[in-house]
């Protein structure tokens, strides 16, 4: 019998990932402030989804709780989520025609047993005419870079280096593999 799982996340792609991949599972979302003193991207998402993971903890003992953490990163400059419709702008005319890295970390939390990894994809994308670019503006605000490439609408990828799911926000492959140490399988 395996406990109850948690995700410690309100993100809806994760949300439908997890159900796709048919896991039974409640929604937490942590409320943390996202700060953290790492500086490397790929230490950046594991604490912040540490974080996430620990500050729902208390409120689900005997509960494997689930969390992560994705952000852009290009030429070392870490691209969060959009503040406003300008910065959206921005974000979206640095990305325009580049290659960049999305990171994910991921938390899986029990009682007795901690696991922290992280994935990471490269991200090429197509260089779009001004007038495309203004089409974006402000389209996707909770996510990391201004865009989305789960949303067939969205064309402004090109091509994908590394797990898909990873830059959606939860890289498959991996949070398969370390679930089964929990004794729960994905589909």
């Amino acid at each position: 019998m395996t406990n109850k799982i948690i995700l410690a996340s309100a993100s809806e792609r994760r949300i439908k990932l997890l159900k796709q991949w048919g896991l039974k599972f409640k929604v937490y979302p942590s409320n943390i402030e996202e700060i953290t003193d790492y500086k490397r991207p790929s230490d950046i998402v594991k604490d912040i989804a540490l974080q996430k993971a620990k500050n729902v903890q208390d409120k689900f003992k005997d509960s494997i709780i689930i969390s992560a953490d994705t952000i852009v990163v290009l030429n070392g400059k870490i691209i969060g989520k959009p503040q406003s419709k300008k910065h959206s702008d921005e974000i979206l005319k640095e990305l325009n025609g580049s290659l960049h890295k999305v990171y994910t970390g991921v938390v899986i939390l029990s009682d007795s047993k901690t696991i922290v990894f992280y994935d990471v994809a490269k991200v090429k994308m197509k260089k779009l005419p001004d007038e495309k670019l203004y089409n974006l503006i402000g389209k996707h605000m909770d996510k990391a870079g201004s865009y989305a490439v789960q949303d067939k609408n969205d064309s402004f990828v090109k091509k994908i280096y590394g797990d898909y799911f990873t830059v959606v926000g939860l890289p498959y492959n991996k949070l398969k593999k370390e679930l089964k140490k929990f004794s729960i399988n994905l589909k």
